[in-house]
């Protein structure tokens, strides 16, 4: 049985007279991605902020990996990995330069190209951000929450706006993260990409836990209830059409 590494309890958070997160709790098991799913608004981004220490919680009990959040934020922050934003880099500085920075602020040796190839970006180390596609600046972006070497990593709609190749090639990146042992909370608004990636989602809608279990068994408890598609599904969809038109390597332009 998997421990528990990160425990919320009753958290609550509130903007004046708004309750953006009413009372919600739920657990996050070691080495599984977990995901938090809602609309916008629900409240799943300012739990992750919470739980990440960059925003105050108004009341309720967060423990990261045995860490109080209360009594012990910057011990937490060494241990987790928050994705960045790519509007977040020095404009001037090449993939090598940033990771470098980023080791000295963290004060980590970690070897810049190794990173860069486990990302697929060896070949890219001398370019700037500017100058990657859409999937490689978020493949980049995940390389740099891995750089202080994380028992967790947070990462917050992670390929919006990317075409479905290179939505795939992030999908195993993922997947070969959790495989070396660290554990992934995700956010999207892709049911897809929630149901091939997560071991268990949670349910946001304004600011409550409305369902939490394994996407199969969530599925399972729907069918059950008496729930029929409209329309038949077919075997394939347009997706799965564009991936095998363009090519089954998940390249990137």
């Amino acid at each position: 049985m998997a421990k528990t590494i990160i425990s919320v309890k009753n958290l609550v958070k509130n903007y004046g007279h708004f309750q953006a997160v009413k009372g919600i709790s739920f657990e996050v098991k070691e080495g599984e991605i977990f995901g938090l799913l809602g609309p916008n608004g629900a409240g799943k981004s300012t739990t992750l902020e919470i739980i990440e220490t960059l925003r105050p919680k108004t009341s309720g009990e967060i423990m990261v990996d045995g860490l109080c959040l209360d009594k012990q934020p910057n011990e937490i922050k060494k241990i987790i990995g928050v994705q960045l934003q790519t509007s977040g880099y020095y404009p001037g500085l090449n993939l090598l330069n940033l990771i470098e920075l980023f080791c000295g602020l963290y004060n980590r040796d970690v070897n810049p190209m190794e990173l860069l190839e486990m990302v697929n970006l060896k070949d890219k180390a001398k370019a700037k951000v500017k100058e990657l596609s859409g999937g490689q600046k978020q493949r980049f972006s995940v390389a740099t929450t891995l750089i202080n070497q994380p028992r967790i990593i947070f990462l917050d709609e992670p390929t919006t706006g990317l075409d479905p190749q290179a939505r795939r090639s992030l999908w195993e990146l993922i997947k070969d993260i959790r495989k070396r042992g660290t554990t992934v909370i995700i956010t999207t608004h892709y049911m897809d990409e929630a149901e091939y990636l997560c071991d268990r989602v949670a349910i946001i809608d304004s600011g409550n836990i409305v369902a939490m279990d394994s996407p199969d068994k969530l599925i399972d408890n729907l069918v059950a209830s008496g729930f029929e598609r409209p329309k038949e599904m077919k075997l394939a969809n347009l997706e799965d059409v564009f991936i095998n038109l363009t090519g089954h390597s998940l390249r990137e332009g």
